[in-house]
């Protein structure tokens, strides 16, 4: 008689290599053009089997709001006070996921828990494995990039302005876009 053992869902912790690694925002401004900025201080892990197979996929980030950047200290300044952001009283931007789901073109969706204002909701981000290898110190290294929409009035960033053609100053969608670099820990 046989005995069958499982093998354990064995993981390996990965960690965000902030230094190359982006999160970028694109909305509408005056409704004729695009404005894009970028948060500079992302932090995270994500800890997954060693072939980053769905459903196995646990992805925790933390962005300060504060490291906000559009290229325009003014604007940059608005979006940190309590018309936007409100950095003093909600200092970080947070992602943690809940599952992740393959798709047939290789893709993933990882389904989490986006945090923003104070305000959670539940998002999907479409992730694109961009390739993995050793970097030239000994280190292995994993790149990936994601994209999803966010609609942010539903995290509680309503502010805005009407203009005379009856328009708004700022759009309602954010378009936002991440480029990844982990590092195996």
């Amino acid at each position: 008689m046989s005995t069958a053992f499982a093998t354990p869902d064995v993981k390996t912790t990965w960690k965000i290599d902030g230094a190359h690694s982006a999160v970028e925002f694109a909305v509408r401004h005056l409704m004729i053009a695009t404005v894009k900025g970028r948060f500079a201080d992302v932090q995270g892990t994500v800890v997954a089997p060693d072939d980053f197979t769905a459903p196995s996929i646990d992805v925790d980030v933390v962005i300060a709001a504060a490291s906000i950047d559009t290229r325009q200290e003014q604007r940059d300044a608005h979006l940190r006070s309590a018309d936007f952001f409100d950095v003093e009283r909600f200092p970080t931007i947070a992602f943690k996921s809940r599952r992740s789901e393959a798709q047939p073109d290789g893709d993933l969706h990882v389904i989490g828990d986006l945090t923003i204002h104070g305000v959670t909701k539940e998002i999907t981000l479409t992730v694109t494995p961009e390739g993995r290898g050793r970097d030239p110190w000994g280190g292995e290294r994993a790149g990936f990039s994601a994209k999803t929409t966010i609609n942010r009035h539903d995290f509680g960033l309503t502010w805005n302005q009407v203009l005379e053609t009856g328009g708004l100053t700022v759009g309602t969608d954010i378009k936002i876009s991440i480029d990844v670099e982990l590092v195996r820990a």
